[in-house]
């Protein structure tokens, strides 16, 4: 399936499928892109809907804008893509990867959707980052003192994104969800993902040795089956 590619304003965005009055908005996880397999998989398994999906700072064909991939931008950047949609499909409903789990949970506040479906999400963002700073022994006050600690995962803790999380903690989520991760998953502890579930009533599947990437075949069957079975 090849999507049409365009531009949000000045977010490069890509819509997959035929016209529809439903649209799926998928938000793709850290090195990733509005490409990604598990996009497609999405627009396959929902051939009725439309997929729109986009690339967040940093990644796809951003990789070398200035625009940080820092929370409040990707959130901020999301909340246009929704407004977006909203104004031109009459079904809206929200797929999230990852991070973009969390950028999700923040932008659609106070909005309308249908349904959302999560992959492997980040539901509690200051854990995870608390979870990072001890496997690399980093203490708030270095964290502060430093402003931006890069870690051998690739990632760099930045104390303003700390500060701003913190500052924004999940009050409430009202739609109906459902969660696949994967029983290997080290980087997003289980439990943090099973108290979310339990807290706002969310439908919580988990494939057996599948890790927190999903990208082996048996993992991106077990997404598709999930797709099916949960739309």
């Amino acid at each position: 399936m090849n999507p049409l590619l365009f531009q949000i304003g000045h977010i490069p965005a890509a819509l997959w499928g035929p016209p529809s009055e439903r649209v799926t908005v998928a938000v793709h996880g850290a090195q990733s892109s509005r490409m990604d397999t598990p996009v497609r998989l999405l627009a396959e398994s929902f051939p009725d809907a439309q997929v729109l999906s986009f690339d967040l700072p940093e990644h796809g064909v951003r990789k070398d804008e200035s625009t940080p991939f820092k929370p409040p931008v990707c959130i901020r950047e999301l909340s246009a893509v929704l407004d977006y949609a909203e104004h031109r499909w009459k079904n809206l409903r929200l797929f999230a990867v990852s991070i973009g789990a969390y950028f999700s949970l923040q932008a659609c506040q106070g909005r309308k959707l249908d349904h959302a479906w999560f992959l492997s999400p980040v539901v509690d963002m200051e854990r995870l980052t608390h979870d990072m700073m001890g496997w690399f022994q980093i203490s708030e006050a270095r964290l502060k003192a430093e402003k931006s600690i890069p870690t051998p995962m690739g990632q760099t803790l930045c104390w303003d994104d700390f500060c701003y999380i913190r500052a924004h903690p999940l009050e409430r989520w009202t739609f109906p969800t459902d969660i696949l991760r994967g029983s290997g998953d080290t980087l997003v502890a289980e439990e943090s993902v099973a108290a979310f579930s339990e807290r706002f009533s969310c439908r919580l599947q988990t494939v057996e040795g599948a890790e927190h990437w999903f990208h082996t075949a048996e993992e991106l069957d077990a997404l598709s089956v999930w797709l099916r079975e949960t739309g």
